[in-house]
């Protein structure tokens, strides 16, 4: 089914695939913020309608210029950002939310569909994306991306390793002694890097613990964020976050 769909014919249709689960979904859900950006006024009243009913609050916007003023005034727990928009497109939306230091998940909805273009959204500072025309079922990986950027363990609020620093309570990076911008699933996979640090992790160890247990997407994407790290984390990042061939990464000096 694509998003032109009739949701009420469907019962798979988000939130959920059975009662059950669904209303353990909406009270889990309930209260938390989303912000619609799409320039297509029947695709932001159909994610609108299917967001509420899964116990999300959601504001919509036709524009990118005015999402960046909502974005200060609503507060939002995540935006689901649509790509192709006149004026301030979604991805420098993005890119101007990042520079100001907010980091609000973000959720790409965009009808480019190659991993090119995928990775662009990402490289920009998107934490993951669907591509129009979509199934609304795929709409349940925001829990999964609500998940995964949701605030860390509280015990150990500050990590360190070879030049790299992450302080959970300024939720901030310093690589060599500088300050580095990361993504929320960036930052993550960082922290999983550091608190594991010398231990050889698998592809699938980290999908579970940052992607989530529901990540059903393609495990190339660990491969495109070690990049994004080891880029952003200039030297240290080339001298530490390690590839073990055929088992996985790991953070190491040696």
């Amino acid at each position: 089914m694509d998003i032109e769909a009739n949701t009420e014919a469907r019962p798979g249709a988000l939130p959920v695939t059975t009662a059950e689960r669904g209303a353990a979904a909406v009270a889990t859900r309930r209260g938390q913020r989303l912000l619609v950006v799409d320039d297509d006024e029947y695709v932001r009243h159909l994610l609108a309608s299917a967001l509420d009913l899964s116990g999300f609050v959601v504001e919509v916007c036709e524009d990118g210029r005015t999402a960046l003023d909502r974005v200060e005034v609503f507060d939002p727990a995540l935006i689901l950002l649509d790509v192709m928009m006149p004026g301030i497109d979604g991805l420098d939306v993005c890119r101007r939310l990042r520079a100001s230091g907010n980091e609000t998940p973000v959720i790409f909805v965009t009808a480019r569909d190659s991993r090119e273009d995928k990775v662009i959204g990402l490289t920009q500072g998107g934490d993951d994306y669907v591509t129009k025309p979509f199934d609304l079922d795929e709409l349940v990986r925001i829990d999964a991306v609500l998940k995964r950027t949701s605030s860390t363990d509280p015990v150990a609020r500050r990590h360190e390793y070879g030049g790299i620093v992450i302080d959970d309570d300024a939720h901030r990076v310093w690589s060599d002694s500088n300050l580095v911008s990361l993504s929320p699933t960036e930052y993550k996979l960082l922290r999983y890097l550091l608190v594991n640090a010398e231990r050889v992790v698998s592809k699938a160890e980290i999908i579970s613990d940052v992607w989530g247990y529901e990540y059903d997407g393609n495990a190339g994407v660990v491969e495109t964020y070690i990049f994004y790290l080891r880029r952003k984390l200039g030297d240290a990042g080339g001298r530490l976050v390690q590839t073990v061939r055929g088992v996985g990464y790991t953070l190491r000096s040696e």
